[in-house]
């Protein structure tokens, strides 16, 4: 079936695999960038599209961010990507054949750098009525269910987790170091709180980290998450039933 219109997803990834390119040059692989740059741009361009040789720009990071789509066979892409200490755009104007000329695309003008637009101003959310005497009892507990949830001790992990429901572990790639917050609304029995964890993450992944390393690529990071768990009380205990990310835990 003929797609109608131009194919967002599709022009979004080919103009994110250009800047991919594009937007990392220096003079040692100058013969290299042009010869990936042809892939993507019209007969008798430019080979190196403006850059004039000198000099050296690396960009990691790079995503597609926005597309303003022009007609159906006429776009401009938005790139986002880093470069050292910064956070940039790339607007990448594209052109796409349509059905008849094999659904391709190129590039088919120069390419603009932009600032990326400056991070949201996140507003004050008022703190839930908490349950000081909840959290209490729920401490040790998680502490535990932290501990054995980084570990993989299977058999350890199931004291702390609700009847008739199984959680999957790190099986070892951290270490639990800390429970650094737990909040716990107002509520029964069943109830949905947050926790802030520190976890210890080994020099090389999964690796454990060297006790008393003095290399401090070998000691290993002290990583903070946030988590929210969905808690239940079953006789005079709490258990867990279930995990996920916290979103935006209040302080």
């Amino acid at each position: 079936m003929a797609e109608k219109g131009f194919p967002a997803g599709r022009g979004m990834a080919f103009a994110a695999q250009f800047a991919g390119v594009y937007l990392n040059f220096s003079p040692d692989d100058a013969e290299s960038r042009s010869s990936k740059l042809a892939a993507f741009l019209p007969d008798a361009s430019d080979p190196q599209l403006g850059w004039d040789g000198f000099g050296k720009l690396a960009a990691v990071a790079i995503q597609p961010y926005d597309i303003e789509v022009a007609d159906a066979q006429n776009a401009v892409v938005s790139v986002a990507f880093q470069s050292g200490p910064r956070r940039m755009m790339l607007s990448v104007p594209v052109y796409y054949s349509g059905d008849d000329a094999g659904k391709r695309f190129v590039v088919s003008g120069r390419p603009a750098i932009l600032p990326a637009p400056a991070p949201a101003e996140l507003p004050q959310v008022a703190p839930p009525e908490t349950d000081d005497a909840a959290a209490a009892e729920l401490k040790p507990q998680l502490e535990g269910f932290f501990k054995d949830y980084a570990s993989g001790d299977t058999a350890g992990l199931q004291r702390y987790v609700a009847a008739g429901r199984s959680l999957p572990s790190f099986g070892g790639a951290f270490t639990f170091a800390d429970l650094k917050k737990v909040v716990v609304p107002v509520g029964g029995a069943t109830r949905e709180i947050q926790a802030v964890v520190v976890w210890v993450v080994g020099p090389n992944g999964d690796t454990p980290p060297t006790p008393n390393a003095t290399d401090p690529a070998a000691a290993g990071a002290r990583l903070e998450q946030a988590y929210r768990l969905t808690v239940e009380k079953q006789g005079d205990k709490w258990f867990v039933a279930d995990i996920r990310g916290a979103g935006r835990v209040v302080d």
